[in-house]
């Protein structure tokens, strides 16, 4: 009943949405009478503020034309390499007629984001490909909004989100690397270990940022709420069916609408400066910053209704089974075993500030993955970076995105194939040998 009350108050605000906007440039517009009056410039920025506070936001693009590579710009093209009913793996396609860019391009390595599927589009990461492209072959994978899923499409598991990544994996082939940020470090993880366990090739790297692998150390607010609240109350309280008006309809969600509420929730104060700022930058005729604030809102209103046996399969295994540190997580009858990756390169990465994944939980993977030679595991503290700062905004492009990139080109360059074997210790009689020749 609470999506169909949403539906109906999103449906009554519209007009008045667009009103607030028409009105904003009525008093805005050089050609209008209306712009010269005394307050306008306030008038329009209270109306421009009210559009967007009640406007729907929708799915941004990546938007990404070009990149340069070793100074050359090159045009980028975004391709669907494979589509799946609740995701679609993206690559960004580099082009040029630069002999030499060209032939740098087909040498550099190839990347995998798998981005979070937890409330936010995969449009959220745009700076860490376009980061990356710079020295890279990129694909992501782009969930789908679940209200866009017909129902008889079936189910969405977390199960099946291993599955996907796995696939994936296999698709781009043995070359790869993989980052995963925020939430999917878990279920990546899993699809890695379960590969090696069956004896399948595994990434060459795997980067992990800012994700639960144990979510009991240094527990945020959104641990605690997973942690204290029952399965049963997840389930009672958050799970909506979409409405009719959506292509899947029917389907059990967690509604992307509650997810933002809880976002808000989280620093209130901090998004009523912003907004109030906005306002104030709107009514100086800053529009630099103005349009900075629509950027990032643009991206942080959009949100995505996530499959409701995905969202509480994640709760009751991450945050409160805790069944990969514990050992106990089991995938389609196969147990999650991260030991049993060998010749994978491990990096790990937190934000200082990270109010969502606390210290210690991505860092916890080296734990794990005791089969990883300790020469070949790695952990990356960005001073001073949030949550989102570790894969957008200055912090990801002066500091992590550096650290991403040499770690990639040190242990991404095939030698994941094998490991060397180790040194033995010589025999007492092949040292006594030894010693008689250095007579």
């Amino acid at each position: 009943m609470l999506y169909q009350l949403y539906e109906t108050q999103r449906a009554l605000m519209a007009p008045f949405s667009e009103f607030a906007s028409a009105s904003a440039k009525l008093y805005n517009h050089p050609l209008s009478p209306f712009t010269h009056t005394p307050m306008a410039q306030r008038v329009s920025a209270g109306f421009d503020l009210v559009h967007r506070l009640a406007k729907e936001y929708e799915k941004p693009q990546f938007d990404i034309r070009g990149a340069t590579v070793d100074g050359v710009q090159v045009a980028v093209q975004e391709q669907v390499a494979i589509e799946k009913p609740f995701c679609r793996l993206l690559r960004f396609k580099r082009f040029t007629d630069d002999p030499t860019a060209l032939g740098d391009m087909k040498t550099q390595p190839v990347v995998l984001i798998v981005a979070p599927l937890s409330g936010h589009h995969s449009t959220l990461l745009r700076d860490t490909v376009k980061s990356l492209l710079t020295g890279h072959k990129v694909f992501i994978t782009d969930w789908t909004d679940a209200r866009m899923v017909p129902a008889d499409k079936g189910p969405f598991h977390l199960d099946d989100y291993v599955a996907y990544i796995q696939e994936f994996i296999r698709h781009v082939g043995p070359e790869v690397n993989v980052i995963s940020v925020c939430q999917p470090t878990v279920p990546v993880l899993a699809a890695v270990s379960l590969m090696a366990s069956a004896g399948e090739f595994t990434p060459r790297t795997m980067i992990m940022m800012g994700g639960p692998i144990d979510a009991r150390k240094s527990p945020t607010a959104v641990n605690n709420l997973a942690m204290n609240k029952s399965h049963e109350w997840f389930e009672h309280n958050v799970i909506y069916r979409v409405p009719q008006n959506y292509p899947g309809a029917n389907r059990r969600v967690y509604p992307g609408f509650m997810q933002h509420s809880g976002f808000v929730a989280m620093n209130p104060d901090r998004h009523m400066s912003s907004h109030y700022d906005y306002f104030l930058d709107l009514v100086r005729g800053d529009d630099d910053s103005a349009e900075s604030h629509r950027q990032f809102y643009d991206e942080y209103n959009a949100v995505l209704d996530m499959p409701a046996e995905y969202y509480l399969d994640t709760i009751k295994t991450v945050f409160q089974e805790f069944a990969l540190v514990n050992g106990t997580w089991v995938v389609r009858g196969k147990p999650v075993r991260p030991q049993d990756i060998k010749t994978t390169a491990l990096l790990t990465i937190e934000g200082e500030l990270d109010d969502i994944s606390g210290a210690g939980q991505t860092r916890a993977a080296h734990g794990l993955c005791t089969g990883v030679p300790e020469s070949r595991r790695f952990h990356y503290d960005a001073e001073g970076a949030g949550h989102y700062g570790i894969f957008s905004g200055r912090r990801w492009r002066e500091h992590v995105h550096p650290k991403v990139s040499e770690f990639i080109a040190r242990y991404g360059n095939g030698l994941s194939a094998s490991v060397a074997p180790a040194k033995r210790k010589p025999t007492a009689q092949a040292a006594k040998k030894r010693a008689a020749r250095r007579k």
